[in-house]
C-alpha cells in the first residue's frame, strides 16, 4: 500500500550541516521531524574531516547568524572553549571557525535532542514512492531490515540528491562537461610545533611540494599543500590529498579513491617528516574513514544562482544567507586547477535566494546543501558549511510554513521565510545589511 509506513510531518534526508540545520529549525516549530542519516555521525564532512574549518561563517568579518552562530557560541562557551574564530592563512578566505570535532558532535546531538528530532543513524533512504507530484512514502533500510516513512514533506540534504533525482527533479552533474571536483582524504598531524611549521611565508608550502613531486616522492597533484593549524595547539590539519575524476555517486569508485588516498597520505606524511621543518617528530592521527565528496548533482530549482550573481554581489529579496566565499574550485577533471578566486570585489557579499532550494514540480520537497541550484562557478563559492547549514535552516522554515499553510512548496511566500530567518538571528537579509564587523 503506497501510504503505509511511519507517519511524520517532515523527513530530513541526510544529516550533514544542511540536514542538521533543517531538522533543528523545523522541530523547534513543533513539527514531528525524522532525520535519516546514512552514517553514524552528524555533520557530514565535519564528521570525518578532523577539524575542517567552517569557512564562510563571517563574510566581511560579521557572523551570518542563525543556527551556525548558535552552535559556534555553544562551543565557545564550553570550559575549556571548543571553538574559536581565526583568520585563514589561505588566499581570499576570510575568518574561519576552528573547532574540536568531537565536542562539535556532542553539541550538535544535544541540539537535535533538545529540539525533539528523531534520528535514524546508519540508515539509508532508498527510494521515494510518488503519487503524481507528491512524495507519499520513503523506503528506508538499516541493518535490522526495511521500514517506511510517510512524511507530509521532505527536505533532501543528502549531498548527492539521490532521492530528489528519483522523484524526478532534473539536475546537472559537475560542470558543463560533467567533470566533478576532486575528492579529498584528510588527516591530522600531532606534535608539529606551529612556530616552526608555519614560519614558511608561503601558506601552500610550494617549494617543498615541488621538490617532492620532482623527486617522485609525492603525487603530481600535490604541487601545493593545504596545511592548517588544527584547533588544539601544535596539531596540523591536512586537506592536501586530492583524487581526481571520481564519481561521488558510485560507492565502488569512492572505495577505490579512499584506498588510493591512503597510499598518497602515507607518502605525504613520510615526506613531511623527512623534509619539512617542524614535522620530524610528528605523527598522523584521525585519518578520514573515506574521502570527502565536494560535488555531484546540482538540482534544478526555481532559480539557478549564477557566477554573475556572485560577482555582482547581488542581494536578492528572497536571500536567505550572506556569502563572500571565494570561488573555491578543486581540480575538476584531468586538467582542472585549484583556484581560490575572489568571488566578490572588496568587502561585498551576495545572498542565496530561497528559490534555489525549491524544485519546479514536486510539491512537498525542498532541498539544501551541496545539491543547491547553482552553476559551477557559483556553486564553488556557496558550498561552504555555514552557508549549507543556513540553507537547511531556510528549508526547515519553509517546511513549517508550507505545512501550516497547507500549500505546495512552490506557493510558499519567500518573504515569510526571510522574516523567519531574520527573527532567528540571520544577518544581511532583505536590505538590512550585515552590520559592522565583529572581528
Amino acid at each position: 500500500m503506497a501510504g503505509s509506513g511511519r507517519a511524520v510531518d517532515l523527513a530530513v534526508i541526510g544529516g550533514g550541516t544542511a540536514g542538521f540545520g533543517a531538522a533543528v529549525t523545523a522541530a523547534r516549530q513543533g513539527l514531528e521531524v525524522c532525520l535519516v542519516e546514512a552514517g553514524a555521525r552528524i555533520g557530514g564532512v565535519m564528521a570525518f574531516c578532523p577539524g575542517m574549518p567552517w569557512g564562510g561563517g563571517y563574510p566581511c568579518g560579521t557572523s551570518i547568524g542563525g543556527v551556525m552562530e548558535e552552535l559556534t557560541d555553544r562551543l565557545r562557551a564550553l570550559d575549556p572553549p571548543a571553538a574559536e574564530i581565526r583568520p585563514s592563512t589561505l588566499e581570499n578566505f576570510g575568518p574561519e571557525i576552528v573547532y574540536d570535532p568531537d565536542m562539535a558532535q556532542i553539541a550538535m546531538f544535544e541540539m537535535l535532542e533538545e529540539a525533539g528530532v528523531e534520528c535514524h543513524l546508519n540508515t539509508l533512504a532508498q527510494r521515494p514512492v510518488m503519487d503524481g507530484a507528491r512524495i507519499t512514502r520513503i523506503d528506508c533500510a538499516n541493518r535490522h531490515g526495511s521500514f517506511a516513512l510517510t512524511p507530509r514533506l521532505v527536505v533532501d540534504c543528502s549531498g548527492d540528491g539521490d532521492l530528489s533525482a528519483q522523484a524526478g527533479v532534473p539536475f546537472d552533474l559537475g560542470d558543463a562537461s560533467g567533470a566533478m571536483m576532486g575528492v579529498t582524504l584528510s588527516f591530522l598531524l600531532v606534535n608539529a610545533p606551529w612556530d616552526v611549521v608555519f614560519a614558511d611565508p608561503d601558506p601552500y608550502f610550494r617549494s617543498h611540494a615541488r621538490r617532492g613531486v620532482a623527486d617522485g616522492r609525492l603525487h603530481s597533484d600535490l604541487a601545493q599543500l593545504y596545511l592548517m593549524r588544527g584547533f588544539h595547539r601544535d596539531t596540523v590539519f591536512c586537506n592536501s590529498v586530492i583524487i581526481r575524476d571520481v564519481d561521488g555517486r558510485d560507492a565502488d569508485a569512492i572505495a577505490r579513491a579512499t584506498q588510493e588516498g591512503r597510499r598518497r597520505v602515507a607518502q605525504l606524511v613520510a615526506f613531511l617528516r623527512a623534509e619539512v621543518p617542524g614535522f620530524s617528530d610528528a605523527w598522523m592521527t584521525a585519518l578520514g574513514p573515506t574521502v570527502g565528496v565536494r560535488e555531484t548533482r546540482k538540482l534544478h530549482g526555481l532559480y539557478r544562482l549564477s557566477a554573475s550573481d556572485v560577482a555582482m554581489a547581488t542581494k536578492f529579496e528572497d536571500g536567505i544567507v550572506a556569502c563572500s566565499n571565494p570561488v573555491d574550485d578543486v581540480m575538476r577533471g584531468a586538467d582542472g586547477a585549484m583556484t581560490h578566486e575572489a568571488a566578490v570585489e572588496g568587502q561585498g557579499y551576495y545572498t542565496l535566494p530561497f528559490r534555489c532550494l525549491v524544485p519546479e514540480m514536486v510539491e512537498n520537497l525542498l532541498f539544501a546543501g551541496r545539491i543547491v541550484s547553482a552553476d559551477p562557478a557559483a556553486f564553488a563559492s556557496i558550498r561552504g558549511m555555514p552557508q549549507c547549514m543556513a540553507m537547511g535552516q531556510a528549508a526547515g522554515n519553509g517546511a513549517a510554513l508550507a505545512l501550516r499553510g497547507g500549500c505546495a512548496v512552490q506557493a510558499i511566500d519567500p518573504a515569510d521565510v526571510v522574516a523567519a530567518m531574520q527573527a532567528q538571528g540571520m544577518r544581511g537579509l532583505a536590505g538590512e545589511g550585515l552590520g559592522p564587523p565583529q572581528l
